[in-house]
């Protein structure tokens, strides 16, 4: 079974109201314990690449993986650029096999971003791959994105439906108060949910993307401190709030701080309470089902895809 394009598993999450998990790899435990959860709970299924993530194990190796895991699962797996900078970086992902790219021109003027990701559209659509684009920039750090609060802007409804319309972009990121990394609000957590449906009515069937949207389960920031670590603070995204965006139009929702914190917290618990242990296999493989029960959690609980394969 090959990979697919996002295009049909949109469809049916914006009939049925609920978001399709696009989770960020870098290795194969986390690979494996991602793909274990979908087939478990019979979930649709993004896996997404991060730029840092392609650095580092390098795009051959993940593409592999990936592949494997479609053939040892028999999921129907897309494969997603997660904020790919520029249109280089686009077009040797989907000349590399990836079945859908995002293109995120946040950081430009309006005009730039249009430019920019029409370009990168007409590529894409062209070889079959679906793109996603960003208008509005999501404060916080996630691998090479780095916004701060002061930059942080919303999305604007009306130039929402003109970019989608002058793009011709299968998928929009929107900022509506989420941002990237595990200190997501310094208060109570709140989304402009007003924004979303305004959003949401003014591009009816369109497909919404929320990044920056792990709930940073307190479960496993306690694991982290409790040995040893120093991950004091951190805020995610409340659970009932991303069930709720999914009644508006978000089909897909990016999950990648959760999948570190449960890995490490994981791993710090095993080797605090197993200082003589140097075989990697050992801390991995609980790392590897920490990471699956996480996914399982989201499918069933925060995402609602679960049986929606």
């Amino acid at each position: 079974m090959p990979l697919v394009t996002s295009k049909e598993m949109f469809r049916k999450a914006y009939e049925g109201q609920y978001a399709v998990g696009a989770f960020n790899v870098n290795n194969m435990e986390i690979i494996q314990g991602i793909v274990d959860a979908a087939k478990e709970e019979q979930a649709p299924l993004i896996l997404q690449v991060s730029a840092g993530a392609r650095k580092y194990a390098k795009h051959i190796y993940l593409m592999k993986l990936v592949e494997a895991a479609v053939e040892d699962s028999g999921l129907s797996i897309c494969l997603h650029l997660d904020h790919g900078e520029d249109f280089e970086i686009c077009k040797a992902c989907i000349d590399g096999g990836f079945t859908s790219v995002m293109i995120d021109g946040s950081k430009y003027p309006f005009e730039e971003n249009i430019a920019l990701t029409k370009k990168v559209v007409e590529y894409a659509h062209d070889k079959g791959v679906v793109v996603e684009a960003e208008l509005g920039r999501l404060a916080g750090i996630e691998d090479a994105v780095n916004v701060s609060d002061r930059d942080a802007t919303f999305t604007d409804p009306d130039q929402a439906v003109e970019f989608v319309e002058r793009t011709g972009v299968d998928s929009l990121a929107i900022a509506i108060g989420t941002s990237h990394g595990a200190y997501k609000f310094k208060g109570e957590p709140k989304l402009d949910f007003e924004r979303l449906e305004k959003i949401s009515d003014m591009l009816p069937g369109f497909p919404l993307v929320l990044h920056g949207a792990s709930t940073v389960l307190p479960e496993f920031v306690e694991q982290c401190n409790t040995y040893g670590g120093n991950v004091k603070g951190a805020q995610g995204v409340p659970e009932e709030m991303l069930l709720k965006a999914g009644k508006y139009g978000v089909c897909k929702i990016n999950i990648d701080t959760d999948l570190r914190l449960a890995m490490t917290a994981s791993i710090r618990k095993y080797l605090y309470e197993n200082p003589s242990e140097f075989d990697l296999r050992k801390y991995l493989s609980p790392a590897r089902e920490a990471i699956k029960n996480m996914v399982k959690h989201k499918m069933r609980n925060v995402l609602n895809c679960s049986g929606k394969a």
